[in-house]
């Protein structure tokens, strides 16, 4: 498997076309599934930038294995080599990608955000990087809406066919325990009965999703977004693509809502959030009214939770990610108890 000891001075040429020495590689970021470093470049050629960062398969073997096994490593090739240039979204450009269908290897060599900061999902955000992030998210799911190219690219998760109805119920049943025996000290009794009382409606909640269908990020948080500094920097750009999907874009918006902010700051913003999301789609000739927004908001709350239940339990554990999940299952939860959510997947 690609390690740092493969970025060498060689390696660096051959992307750029032109000589090229790399410095040392300096991890950045916290990647549960791939591993990311800066590298500083120098040459005189002037297409050269001076730094790039470069992702790898994690070192961790747990949490190679889960991104080998759930073809994150994939997806994030593909979606920069066949989907990334079609669509409006800031996110890093990528100067050169690789991937090795036989065994899963691959690199990529990103654009340097820096001076950007990244969020942190376990701190939450504001009002203004709220707005800003949604409002983002509209254009990564505008170009793209109800395209029914979309369907040819097979590597794009999907999450709404009958097959991934069945393998999202056996992969919850499976985790809830583990994740209970986790984390139900830090979270409220409501929490706790919610996440049991949803294992039997997992294959209703699948079927009751949105039907407008766009790209989607998969892993919409404060982690895999960048914010300028008064140094520079985009508003916002969007990071970490190993999980793109083809579904309700409107996941992505109550993943970020649901999870990035505290619950007091989210119940008071929310719908004025998801009012800005439907205008900057507006731009792109969609006609989404508030109420069924609203409505798949809503549904969409248990997103959250079926990926925190799920991610956590599959990726290697440190003492950050441990507070991760837990900042991010009780926003989760309490999203889901605050919208009353179980009541939309359960009426006839």
């Amino acid at each position: 498997m690609r390690g740092v000891s493969s970025l060498t001075d060689e390696f660096w040429s051959r992307v750029f076309d032109a000589d090229v020495k790399g410095g040392g590689p300096r991890a950045i970021g916290d990647g549960l599934v791939g591993a990311n470093f800066r590298v500083v470049l120098t040459s005189t050629a002037d297409h050269v930038p001076a730094s790039v960062v470069a992702k790898l398969p994690s070192s961790d073997e747990k949490s190679r294995a889960a991104g080998l096994s759930m073809r994150t490593y994939e997806r994030e090739a593909k979606f920069y080599g066949e989907l990334a240039h079609t669509l409006d979204v800031r996110r890093p450009n990528c100067h050169h990608v690789e991937f090795d269908p036989a065994d899963g290897d691959f690199v990529l060599v990103l654009e340097d955000l820096a001076p950007a900061r990244q969020g942190d999902q376990i701190d939450g955000c504001g009002e203004e990087w709220t707005h800003l992030a949604v409002r983002e998210s509209a254009r990564l799911h505008g170009p793209r809406w109800n395209d029914p190219t979309l369907a040819h690219h097979d590597w794009l998760q999907r999450r709404t066919g009958p097959t991934d109805a069945e393998g999202l119920v056996a992969i919850y049943a499976m985790f809830v325990e583990p994740f209970l025996g986790q984390f139900a000290g830090v979270l409220s009794d409501p929490q706790v009965a919610l996440v049991r009382e949803f294992a039997p409606h997992v294959r209703t909640w699948s079927e009751k999703r949105g039907e407008d269908k766009t790209v989607t990020h998969g892993d919409y948080r404060l982690d895999n977004l960048m914010f300028a500094t008064p140094e520079g920097g985009s508003p916002v750009a969007v990071v970490d693509w190993q999980t793109p999907g083809h579904g309700p874009g409107i996941t992505d918006v109550s993943y970020f809502l649901g999870g990035g902010l505290d619950p007091d700051l989210r119940r008071g913003i929310e719908r004025d959030a998801l009012v800005g999301y439907l205008a900057e789609l507006s731009t792109y000739g969609i006609g989404y009214s508030f109420d069924q927004a609203w409505h798949d908001y809503t549904i969409e709350s248990f997103a959250g939770v079926l990926m925190t239940v799920a991610a956590s339990q599959l990726v290697a554990r440190t003492e950050r990610g441990h507070k991760m999940f837990a900042a991010m299952a009780t926003r989760h939860l309490q999203h889901a108890l605050d919208l009353d959510a179980l009541s939309l997947v359960t009426e006839q």
